[in-house]
């Protein structure tokens, strides 16, 4: 049960007022800042001339709102209006935005989809606005107050892994439809997993990357999104019962192990090796991974192999089960300039014993396995491109209002609203596009995707990745040095 916190008047609060008794006012609660007097990123003397005070205009100028929640240890209360109470495990708050005519979010210009607005589309009906609404309110809880501390962890915690599965997330993001045979649960936002399709899958994916983490994001689904569903379209049963049901429920995580030092993003011509023994009952693996997504922590990797000579290039690749507890697998974190908290790794495979069982489709036809699901990978990074952009935009739009120079607010300079518009046509359009191609994936039979949708889906995720450099910068120029810095207003950029 949530905890009972004490209101307090105006003028009680003034008499915590000494650096041995710190209260401040932020936003209408009462916070005890005694003991965080000396942590205070900016120092105690920046806190020590509030004490007392109502700060929330001081706090609004250097912080998110999402610091409050990372330090509801030191709230003891409210202003008035009777007692507050902690947040609890339990967040059984209703759901806004669910009804045909009600729009949802915080209607910052062009800082969700059109839809959010309630305006009238095909694709969309109360399922999806279901869903909508209960992704945000899980990604506004479990992950926005914590992105820059996992960022700066480099990992994220594995209970995060077993919170979204349990909501309902987790097995919406392994490919088209839902997976109830090893799904312990439907969908989020009581969905039934028959009517679940696409466009529940897109707005999961895009809530999800609201949170402005590419490494975060990445850590959460980046290695099942890619390297379960190779397994549940082309592997054994035994394969699919040994791994899908513990990776959907975040007991167990799996990455996709493709890329090379030598070959890169060449999938034909990988080197790494799998030789059968003697007795054919085994592959005897040899070789090097490398910008591998969740390497680091997966328990299963989904590895592309040479079954066949150098000179069959596409048609002697072969995909593999290999479990990490097997002799002769070692991974390595890769420091990166970005997306820490998402476990890149590099791979090591020495002399490593493979079963044949754990074959993934037949031998030497890996490379159509991994093509089949390049079109699924490409929309997910252009759902996750397009939102971040629009994350970009959203905290530069907020930020050009806070902000004053040369006696106006940022918005109020031309070239600032210029930017915003830019960067605004630029998200709406990717977005439309997006919506077009998702369409046609849903429609669609599978070879048909596979001729027609392959270079519309390859254009567009140069345009969405393209989108999202853009309105980066932008938003980098709008936040000036703030951009420059981690952790802050800039946080996000």
């Amino acid at each position: 049960m949530p905890s009972k916190k004490t209101t307090f008047t105006i003028d009680q609060v003034k008499s915590h007022n000494k650096e041995s008794d710190a209260f401040i006012i932020v936003h209408n609660e009462v916070y005890n800042v005694t003991e965080f007097l000396h942590e205070h990123p900016g120092g105690k003397k920046v806190l020590l001339k509030v004490l007392g005070t109502d700060a929330s205009e001081q706090f609004d100028n250097f912080h998110q709102r999402a610091v409050l929640e990372q330090h509801q240890h030191l709230l003891v209360g409210s202003i008035g209006g009777g007692e507050v109470e902690t947040s609890s495990t339990e967040d059984d708050s209703e759901l806004a935005g669910l009804q045909d005519g009600e729009s949802f979010g915080d209607l910052v210009p062009f800082a969700d989809p059109y839809w959010y607005a309630d305006w009238s589309s095909p694709y969309y009906n109360e399922s999806h606005r279901r869903v909508r609404a209960a992704v945000r309110k899980f990604v506004e809880k479990e992950i926005m107050p914590n992105c820059f501390a996992w960022d700066e962890a480099k990992e994220i915690p594995k209970s995060l892994f077993k919170k979204a599965a349990d909501a309902g997330i987790l097995a919406g993001l392994v490919g088209k439809g839902w997976p109830t045979k090893y799904a312990h649960r439907g969908p989020i936002g009581g969905v039934s997993p028959e009517e679940f399709n696409g466009f529940h899958n897109f707005i999961i994916c895009d809530e999800l990357a609201r949170c402005g983490s590419g490494g975060v994001l990445w850590g959460l689904i980046g290695g099942l999104g890619i390297g379960l569903p190779n397994i549940l379209h082309f592997g054994s049963e035994m394969l699919k019962n040994k791994v899908a049901p513990d990776c959907l429920a975040g007991k167990k995580f799996i990455c996709l192990a493709i890329t090379e030092p030598s070959a890169g993003s060449d999938v034909a011509n990988l080197k790494t090796e799998a030789k059968k023994t003697p007795c054919g009952k085994y592959y005897i693996v040899n070789g090097e991974k490398k910008w591998i997504t969740n390497g680091v922590f997966a328990d299963y990797f989904t590895v592309a192999v040479r079954t066949g000579s150098e000179e069959s290039g596409m048609k002697g690749i072969s995909l593999l089960l290999i479990e990490r507890e097997r002799k002769g697998v070692t991974t390595r974190q890769m420091l990166c300039s970005g997306v820490w908290a998402s476990g890149t790794s590099y791979i090591t495979f020495e002399d490593v014993k493979v079963p044949v069982e754990n074959l993934i489709g037949k031998e030497n036809k890996g490379f159509m396995c991994i093509m089949a699901n390049f079109n699924q990978e490409r929309l997910g990074i252009v759902i996750q491109a397009n939102r971040f952009a629009r994350v970009c935009l959203e905290e530069a739009f907020k930020y050009s209002f806070k902000r004053r120079t040369f006696g106006k607010k940022l918005f109020e300079h031309p070239v600032i609203r210029n930017k915003l518009a830019h960067m605004s046509r630029q998200i709406e359009a990717t977005h439309a596009w997006l919506e077009v191609l998702l369409y046609q994936a849903e429609t669609m039979d599978q070879d048909s995707q596979m001729l027609k949708l392959g270079g519309p889906i390859a254009l567009l995720k140069a345009q969405a990745t393209q989108t999202f450099e853009y309105c980066a910068r932008e938003a980098s120029q709008i936040f000036g040095g703030l951009s420059y810095s981690r952790g802050g207003q800039g946080e996000k950029e």
